[in-house]
């Protein structure tokens, strides 16, 4: 049984005033991720978003990839999108594994600007590989993950810090760096 899942939140979410929104899907982020997903075990990928006709947009592009011409073009494609699946909320998600595996999952809050206390990458990975209840990885778009958020959920993983003090990376790269750090091979 796969223990590792990930959430890609649209909502709730800030903007660069700090105000909570849900923010739009973009075709980059569903494809980078789902191959990523893929590349790394996890069981399944959500695209979180309240928004119907955002979530009608996921399931056009991922029936097109997983039964139209393009599971045909590309079948390492089609394979990747098996992962994903579009929920209306974070909670829809949670129930989801939870149905599936009969265990609450663990909720993990990733982002660059969050507070600590932190669990370390290493951390993270050991937790995956020694306990059985399933773990939710959330990543937050536009702004970050609302505090709402990052306050319910059971922990925070340390944010990727670069070789500098930049620090704006598109979430499909973040969310390829912590994939490599928790579950990669060492």
């Amino acid at each position: 049984m796969c223990r590792l899942y990930i959430a890609l939140l649209h909502y709730p979410v800030y903007n660069r005033r700090k105000e909570v929104v849900a923010t739009a899907v973009t075709n980059l982020d569903i494809h980078d991720i789902a191959r990523a997903a893929m590349t790394f075990g996890v069981g399944r990928f959500y695209i979180v978003t309240p928004v119907e006709e955002q979530r009608e947009l996921v399931r056009r592009i991922a029936d097109h990839w997983r039964k139209g011409f393009g599971s045909r073009y590309n079948p390492s494609r089609k394979e990747a999108f098996r992962t994903l699946a579009v929920v209306p909320s974070l909670e829809e998600a949670q129930g989801d594994i939870a149905g599936e595996t009969n265990m609450r999952p663990v909720t993990v809050a990733t982002g660059a600007s969050l507070n600590g206390p932190f669990l370390r990458f290493s951390e993270m990975r050991e937790r995956i590989r020694s306990r059985e209840e399933p773990h939710l990885i959330l990543f937050g778009t536009g702004w970050g993950l609302a505090d709402e958020v990052a306050r319910t959920a059971d922990h925070r993983l340390e944010p990727v810090r670069g070789a500098c003090e930049y620090n704006h990376l598109s979430v499909r790269s973040a969310a390829a760096i912590v994939l490599d750090r928790i579950a990669g091979r060492e």
